[in-house]
């Protein structure tokens, strides 16, 4: 048999910066899973002042997104989503991988983040990828029943 007839179509991931056209696609995920949502002004106004920020592609579905703004030697994870349905399957830690990556090709020497404690998955993630929590700040994301605190949390980056 040849190679060519037993291979098989993988879905192909493809990581790359986030355009005014991804808008759309990425509030639709934001909007399935916060329940107080960025708008698509916020998204383009992350992009119109240079932010990095990324989208990731299983073929030709976005399953994530992140943000990340960088300067003065910092970088500061603002915004990190996964597709619900593709969770727990690695796209999560590809996705801050490149964010990562991004953040030490800045000249970040540190990158900080803000997570719910309730987000207990996004926190076994970022510690398995080296960030530590520093503080917290009371009262900082909004919630059904008020607002709820955020873990502040910390790493060096890459480019340290």
């Amino acid at each position: 048999m040849s190679a060519e007839r037993d291979a098989i179509d993988l879905p192909q991931t493809r990581l790359r910066a986030m355009e005014e056209a991804d808008v759309a696609a990425v509030v639709e995920i934001e909007q399935r899973v916060y329940p107080f949502p960025w708008t698509a002004g916020i998204f383009s106004d992350c992009l119109r002042v240079g932010y990095q920020c990324a989208v990731l592609e299983l073929d030709v579905i976005t399953v994530g997104y992140g943000i990340i703004a960088s300067g003065a030697g910092e970088a500061h994870l603002l915004n990190v989503c996964v597709r619900e349905e593709f969770r727990n399957r690695g796209f999560g830690r590809l996705l801050m991988t490149h964010l990562l990556t991004l953040a030490a090709g800045a000249g970040a020497a540190v990158v900080f983040l803000e997570v719910r404690p309730a987000n207990t998955g996004a926190v076994r993630l970022y510690e398995t990828l080296g960030f530590r929590q520093i503080g917290v700040r009371r009262g900082y994301y909004q919630a059904q029943s008020g607002r709820e605190d955020a873990l502040v949390m910390r790493r060096a980056s890459d480019a340290a």
